[in-house]
């Protein structure tokens, strides 16, 4: 393990009897202990998209005990998102996916802080919703928001925390953490309108952005850890 990014007071985050058994499998584990449970519960880690991605990344933040998650979406649930935004149920089409991933964040950790942006991401509101956040996922499905994500991160000097999907392959990474490059760094520009398909257009494993979320997920405790 590094040092730590965030270097919350340890001394003043306190975790409860029932705190302790919950997270018990974790905290017997050398690189996480009783001190970086509390990091976790001290850390904010801001969603933008509750999808494919942030569909497994919302629930495995939540069962780790990240004390505050922010999403941001303005999308409905629809019946074709079942077969891989695992996040939402049968009951929630047609209902607002933040509504929908509160519930569910809420029945994994009921002492999460869950704060809802039903919006889209934006250049007039891009920074001052990522600005309270410790750590940012990108979990969106198109050009504009992914660079946007990326260009917020880099003004704010924040983690962001990359994952993409497309029929049966995916990828994900870390961009702008300790020094390290950005998504423009790789791809300076975004492709021509029409030229990526969407899922809806290109297909999509349904088991893939689990795979791909999980990893997110697994970085963002990294980050948090100093892994």
């Amino acid at each position: 393990m590094t040092t730590p990014m965030l270097n919350p007071d340890l001394k003043a985050i306190e975790l409860n009897k029932e705190e302790i058994e919950r997270y018990s499998r974790h905290i017997i584990l050398p690189e996480v202990g009783l001190d970086g449970q509390k990091r976790l519960k001290a850390a904010s880690v801001l969603c933008i998209g509750t999808g494919g991605l942030g569909s497994p990344l919302l629930l495995y933040l939540a069962a780790a005990g990240i004390g505050r998650i922010g999403i941001v979406d303005f999308d409905i649930v629809d019946s074709s998102n079942l077969q891989r935004q695992i996040i939402h149920g049968t009951s929630w089409v047609n209902k607002p996916k933040i509504e929908s991933a509160k519930n569910r964040i809420l029945e994994i950790n009921p002492v999460c802080q869950v704060d809802l942006y039903e919006t889209r991401l934006s250049s007039e509101n891009a920074l001052k919703i990522m600005e309270p956040y410790d750590v940012i996922v990108d979990g969106t499905d198109n050009f504009p928001t992914r660079y946007l994500t990326n260009d917020a991160c880099v003004l704010l000097n924040k983690p962001n925390v990359y994952g993409s999907i497309f029929r049966f392959e995916g990828q994900a990474t870390v961009f702008n953490y300790e020094g390290g490059p950005n998504y423009r760094d790789l791809y300076p520009e975004p492709p021509p309108p029409g030229m990526v398909p969407s899922c809806a257009e290109g297909g999509v494993l349904g088991v893939l952005p689990g795979i791909i979320g999980t990893i997110q997920a697994t970085e963002t405790i990294k980050i948090i850890l100093g892994g």
